[in-house]
């Protein structure tokens, strides 16, 4: 079935978030910061108190962050009935508790409820849209929106169709989105998980093995990460912070030296062959992420960025925080207590 939006994302003015809870919460703080009229529905008899509390916790977040124009959390309307709640919506923010039936359900009620041409996006955090749309009416409005917690505070915003949704309104959602503030990601294709939460659930699952076997504490694990990578992840991703362990050689000189590590026992994942295929498409994606940048300009950046997390988190030690000099980076040589590492 062909998808007509019934209007532009830039002319579109009122949000419906259906489902109140956390996540749902979350997107009426943020479509309100972003200056829209939301319509919220929750099924749940203290659903109104609870989210205007959240809003009202989140708000001096938010004006941290920096409102739009007219923002004010008194544009918040709290619908009796889910039908209501969508009747004059120009997008709907779907965010019900992560149960297939109960998704596949809502759905086809919003779909059934809601004026044609208006886009419907899922806070799935998993569910292909493909699983979730089979009972709609019109599953070519039906797209994936999926964000992270809170989601009035982490910009990402994850968006996917499923096969019976239509191209021009995955484009519509995204350029939505942008527009309201969020860092899109418009998937090529639908993953279970996404793209976030596979590689967030790939180290969480290898976090509970190391503490079932008695390899680590918990207390380990979270300072591994907000001690170690996790201070690099914050402005340059685990790709191009490789690339720079390659030294001027890139991505390309890091896995000729490091590939073989892959066959290493350094995590219950089984990695993925690395051909010439895999090799070139890491080294061109690499690449394409640092654009015009040089390894000079990256190891800058890098930089200057671990300097403003320590800084930022208060852990910057006092020399430091009184102009000494920022660490120069040696990319390419081994720390002397990780031979073969690219950490």
């Amino acid at each position: 079935m062909p998808f007509t939006p019934s209007t532009t994302p830039e002319a579109a003015r009122r949000v419906a978030c259906i489902g109140a809870g956390v996540i749902g919460g979350g997107w009426v703080a943020h479509f309100l910061a972003r200056g829209y009229d939301v319509t919220a529905w929750d099924p749940a008899d203290d659903a109104e108190e609870k989210l205007r509390r959240l809003v009202s916790a989140a708000w001096p977040a938010l004006e941290q962050l920096g409102l739009a124009d007219g923002a004010s959390p008194d544009r918040l309307t709290v619908a009796p009935t889910l039908a209501e709640a969508v009747a004059e919506a120009d997008f709907v923010q779907e965010s019900a508790p992560e149960k297939l039936e109960l998704k596949r359900s809502l759905l086809a009620e919003l779909d059934a409820a809601t004026p044609a041409g208006v886009v419907i996006a899922s806070s799935t955090s998993g569910y292909p849209m493909t699983d979730m749309q089979t009972t709609a009416a019109d599953p070519s409005r039906l797209v994936v929106g999926h964000p992270f917690n809170p989601p009035y505070l982490i910009p990402l915003v994850e968006v996917v169709g499923g096969t019976d949704t239509a191209p021009e309104a995955v484009d519509w959602a995204s350029r939505f989105y942008d527009l309201a503030g969020k860092s899109v990601i418009t998937m090529d294709r639908e993953l279970p998980g996404f793209i976030a939460n596979r590689l967030q659930e790939a180290l969480w699952r290898e976090a509970l093995h190391m503490v079932a076997n008695g390899e680590a504490t918990v207390e380990d694990i979270d300072a591994s990460i907000t001690e170690g990578p996790g201070l690099r992840w914050a402005f340059m991703g685990p790709c191009l912070t490789f690339a720079l362990a390659g030294g001027e050689g890139g991505m390309a000189h890091m896995l000729d030296h490091f590939g073989p590590s892959l066959k290493s026992p350094w995590t219950r994942l089984e990695a993925p062959e690395l051909d010439r295929e895999l090799r070139d498409a890491m080294v061109d994606g690499c690449a394409s992420a640092a654009g015009d940048r040089t390894y000079a300009d990256l190891v800058a950046e890098r930089d200057q960025g671990v300097i403003n997390v320590l800084r930022a988190t208060g852990r910057l030690p006092h020399q430091a925080d009184q102009g000494a000099s920022a660490p120069t980076g040696h990319e390419g040589e081994q720390h002397p207590n990780t031979p073969g590492s690219p950490a």
